[in-house]
């Protein structure tokens, strides 16, 4: 019942609007950006562009494209967007409303963790479909395997995002103050990725391993930094369930 209802809000609220527009407008623009952007450049710039010799576009830079993009302003808006999931239902008393029927602290957490992962599934899968579909008829290809590998390590680095910003919106009751925090991670595993240890083993190397199998390139999936990041997802929600149970409403 609770499940429902938080799937029946998402319908009814501002989220149904902000990250879908964002995912689809990029899944749109991506491919036709991405094959003509060396005319764009020439008819722009002209003679200043004449000497840079970029290559031909292929659909594995649509890919790529649509990976950079899902890497960086869509996970900027969906740490945004998660600051407030637990802390706003306290503010706004939605919280203890639900709370005083039969749903649990320990549900009210897994529930809207769950559904909001599944919500970012969905949103993925018809982001990835557009993708797939327009670059196949700019380009006349568009292989799928690299697309949806790729697509498939984002997933699993955007769930440890959510799930992370669950913890902080329970730990920080401000919704700005959990974005920032998890802007700080993101931070940190920029820079943990330089490092090859955390780039193999930690949730820090899914973005660029995701990134390398949309190129097309040779690589086997990223077995540890997905398990890696599964962990952290299991025990970010598990935290915050802990905390939540002892969070005065």
């Amino acid at each position: 019942m609770f499940a429902r209802k938080e799937a029946l809000e998402i319908l009814r609220t501002w989220r149904i609007y902000v990250l879908p527009s964002i995912m689809l407008l990029l899944a749109a623009t991506g491919p036709v950006l991405v094959k003509y952007t060396p005319q764009l450049l020439a008819a722009v710039g002209g003679s200043q562009f004449a000497s840079l010799q970029l290559p031909e576009p292929t659909a594995f830079d649509s890919y790529g494209q649509w990976i950079k993009n899902l890497s960086q302003i869509v996970l900027f808006a969906l740490i945004i967007i998660y600051g407030g999931i637990i802390s706003s239902e306290r503010r706004s008393g939605t919280a203890v409303l639900v709370l005083t029927k039969p749903v649990s602290r320990t549900a009210f957490v897994i529930v809207k963790t769950v559904v909001h992962a599944l919500y970012l599934a969905v949103l993925l899968v018809a982001g990835t479909l557009v993708t797939w579909g327009l670059t196949a008829v700019v380009f006349g290809e568009a292989p799928g395997g690299a697309l949806w590998s790729s697509t498939l390590v984002w997933l699993a680095m955007a769930v440890t995002y959510l799930c992370l910003m669950t913890l902080f919106s329970v730990l920080i009751p401000s919704g700005a103050g959990a974005a920032g925090a998890g802007l700080g991670v993101f931070v940190m595993f920029s820079i943990g990725a330089i490092w090859k240890p955390a780039s193999d083993y930690s949730p820090a190397g899914l973005s660029g391993r995701a990134a390398q199998l949309a190129s097309g390139a040779q690589a086997n999936f990223p077995f540890w930094p997905v398990m890696s990041s599964l962990v952290v997802s299991v025990a970010a929600v598990g935290l915050a369930v802990v905390l939540f149970r002892r969070k005065e409403l």
